[in-house]
């Protein structure tokens, strides 16, 4: 089974302030990484970055970020990635991962849009990966998003998109197996089959998380649910296919007290040793 090309293993869980009292008291023993958003912690006070430094001391965590809108227009934000180099080499962190998207148009705004899938978008797209990757030094990992509408331009489906990128950009796969459901049900494909077609050897990260059903046939990524039984079952056959790689737990919304997401982190671990040797 492939294994992780970071110092990260096994199963992590997003970092919130609200936990950090509880983590300062105990880390429970099946978070063996955490995850941040750099966005949240440059330029934070003090006293904050103390309490980020004292538990990256202990454990290893991954940067991911929120808003370099890789599929952007406006000129690719280097300043903002030369702070991000500086706050990995502080911490420690080896892997950086962003969204296969853009979010900015004379600002940010606030939301994830889909790239079109056109030869054009991925021309653009690599570029500005390979811009990023020169200014932080090394290689980034790139995350499918979910998306509600096809965009009527695209010249290519989801999975093709995502592997001309990952080829010429020469890049990492950060594999969402929630998106993978969530555009299964939305766009009425077989998740299973979407997943065949990626390329195992560029998967080094994972996320899982909770959606909110809207309609039957309309998923909605809000990060602020329990993952549900056939996400769990998705990420059971990911690690078939690709290996058992650090999985992340995301809950950005309605986050409820540590010790109620535990049980979820400790089922991503469960599912872990069922293919470790």
């Amino acid at each position: 089974m492939q294994q992780s090309r970071f110092p990260v293993r096994g199963a992590g869980l997003g970092l919130r302030r609200d936990h950090l009292d509880a983590l300062e008291q105990q880390v429970p023993a099946c978070i063996n990484f955490f995850e941040i958003a750099p966005e949240n912690w440059i330029g934070t006070d003090r006293v904050s970055a103390q309490r980020l430094r004292a538990l990256s001391e202990r454990f290893a965590f991954v940067c991911h970020g929120l808003s370099l809108s890789l599929g952007g227009l406006n000129p690719l934000n280097t300043a903002l990635l030369r702070e991000i180099r500086t706050l990995m080499d502080t911490h420690g962190i080896a892997l950086y991962s962003e969204h296969l998207s853009w979010c900015s148009d004379h600002g940010q705004l606030y939301d994830l849009l889909p790239i079109p899938f056109t030869e054009e978008a991925v021309k653009h797209t690599v570029a500005r990966i390979r811009q990023a990757q020169d200014v932080l030094g090394q290689r980034i990992a790139i995350e499918n998003a979910s998306f509600y509408l096809q965009a009527p331009i695209s010249e290519m489906d989801e999975a093709s998109f995502i592997n001309a990128v990952l080829h010429e950009a020469d890049c990492w796969l950060h594999l969402d197996v929630n998106n993978v459901y969530v555009n299964s049900v939305n766009h009425a494909y077989d998740p299973r089959e979407f997943l065949r077609q990626l390329p195992a050897e560029r998967v080094v990260y994972m996320h899982m998380a909770g959606h909110y059903q809207q309609e039957p046939n309309l998923l909605i990524d809000t990060h602020g649910e329990t993952v549900i039984a056939p996400v769990w079952d998705l990420l059971d056959f990911t690690y078939q296919q690709v290996g058992v790689l650090p999985t992340l737990l995301e809950r950005d919304y309605n986050i409820p007290p540590l010790a109620d997401l535990v049980p979820e982190v400790e089922q991503i671990a469960s599912l872990q040793r069922k293919y470790m040797p």
